[in-house]
């Protein structure tokens, strides 16, 4: 249709009023389930250490003769293990005059700022606590590294072994009487190759935890893609669907193996994909020289600029109560 003449249309005035919603949204995931479900701890100096023991191997040969004078059995100190605590940090820089002007959902406020700035420094912390990298002592001009959980498993881990190079645990270990724990000094060999998720690793590392530390796991921390590949797994027979049933379940969060029930979740932030961490809670746990703080940095002009900071350090109580499923093609 044609439009009359003289018809006033929005084209070209200038005085119209914006119309932007005072909504802000963001959709960028930011739960970090290691974090939250370890245990929290305090750490009293840079290098954080902690005891872990082990008990004599068992003897078959125990049959003591009649009104024999006893002996003393040998005894061994404990494994002393350490990590060293690593600083992490998000810095927020705001001009006055954007503090001052109005903006939608209130973008240009410290707190907003700050808000989010907190949810990133803690997916940092997920992938800083599960990567592969050993402990690194701080230098003058050197920052600190805090050992990841690859670097203490020694004792429950799948992995692969064929390939250049070959999947191997770390070398890096200290001794507790017959027993020896990974110790965060030197980072896991990856295999050059990987491969699916399997029900038999996951079995494996069930027996594994349970040969080691006469316990299951709590839960079994893997990307989405493992947690994809685990949601077909059968179990020992075949899924049935009833036709009438409207509602397809295809999902599996909790894998009952014959030494208990391990809870699969899902982490979109773990350093590594290829990497699933079995965790048993009371043995992982995060340690604080310097909890969550928001420290106010000196004013050189006209702006504002706050610190966010942490300095945590990586604690793994006694790593045969944990494992670790490597190679994986998550």
């Amino acid at each position: 249709m044609t439009v009359p003449a003289n018809t006033t249309q929005t084209i070209g005035q200038t005085n119209l009023r914006e119309d932007l919603s005072n909504k802000v949204y963001m959709v960028d995931p930011f739960k970090t389930p290691f974090l939250t479900m370890s245990g929290r701890t305090k750490a009293e100096a840079v290098y954080h250490e902690w005891d872990t023991d082990s008990l004599a191997a068992q003897n078959l040969s125990n049959a003591q003769i009649q009104g024999d004078d006893a002996t003393a059995d040998a005894t061994t100190p404990t494994a002393r293990i350490g990590n060293y605590t690593q600083i992490s940090r998000k810095v927020i820089q705001l001009a006055g005059t954007l503090q001052a002007v109005r903006a939608a959902g209130a973008t240009n406020k410290m707190g907003y700022q700050l808000l989010k700035a907190s949810k990133a420094l803690k997916r940092d912390m997920e992938g800083i606590l599960t990567n592969n990298a050993a402990r690194t002592a701080p230098g003058a001009t050197t920052a600190a590294v805090t050992a990841g959980l690859p670097a203490f498993l020694t004792a429950n881990t799948v992995f692969l072994t064929n390939g250049t190079p070959a999947g191997a645990n770390p070398t890096g270990t200290t001794s507790a009487g017959s027993e020896t724990f990974g110790n965060g000094t030197t980072a896991r060999t990856d295999n050059s190759t990987t491969a699916a998720i399997s029900e038999t690793d996951v079995d494996d590392l069930a027996q594994l935890v349970f040969q080691n530390s006469g316990d299951c796991v709590d839960y079994l921390l893997v990307s989405s893609k493992n947690k994809q590949a685990i949601s077909k797994f059968t179990g020992p027979g075949t899924r049935f669907t009833q036709v009438e049933d409207k509602l397809l379940r295809t999902a599996i969060d909790e894998y009952e193996t014959d030494f208990g029930k391990i809870r699969i979740v899902p982490d979109l932030f773990l350093a590594r994909s290829r990497d699933c961490f079995a965790i048993k809670r009371p043995y992982a746990k995060v340690a604080y020289l310097r909890p969550y703080q928001v420290v106010p940095l000196a004013k050189t002009g006209d702006s504002d600029k706050k610190m966010l900071i942490c300095e945590y350090a990586l604690e793994v109580g006694n790593e045969r109560a944990c494992g670790g499923i490597f190679d994986t093609a998550g």
